[in-house]
Formats: structure tokens, C-alpha cells, sequence
């Protein structure tokens, strides 16, 4: 896998915690995830500009340019 960033150009890794830098919604739903939530043991998917995290029981797909490393 090549390496995956975050908007201020540090590497992710799978199991990084990381921190939403705007509110987001949620497609599908009515949930907005607030800026500054912290995402734990997030996963690496095939593409470099998306990863995959859990928010309570429910496993999202976030864009890695509204994420900075915590």
C-alpha cells in the first residue's frame, strides 16, 4: 500500500487514532460528526485518500483531507 496522509501531510497507519478537522455529515442518515471527534484504530482501505473508522457500532469511510493525526 503506498503511504496515506492527512491534511497536514503526515502518514497514517492502521490503527492511528485521528481527529475530524470540520463537522461532517453523514450521508444516509441524520448524523453530523462534530469537529474535533476522535477517531480510534482506523483502517486503510485500497484507496489513498479514504480510510475506514468505527463510530460507536456503525463503520464509516472518511476522506483523509478532513483528518488530522492525534
Amino acid at each position: 500500500m503506498s503511504d496515506v496522509k492527512d491534511c497536514n501531510g503526515t502518514e497514517l497507519n492502521d490503527g492511528d487514532s485521528v481527529t475530524l478537522i470540520k463537522d461532517l455529515k453523514v450521508k444516509g442518515t441524520s448524523t453530523t460528526l462534530k469537529r474535533g471527534t476522535l477517531m480510534k484504530n482506523l483502517r486503510l482501505t485500497n484507496k489513498d485518500s479514504e480510510v475506514e473508522c468505527r463510530n460507536g457500532k456503525t463503520t464509516i469511510v472518511l476522506k483523509t483531507e478532513f483528518l488530522k493525526k492525534a
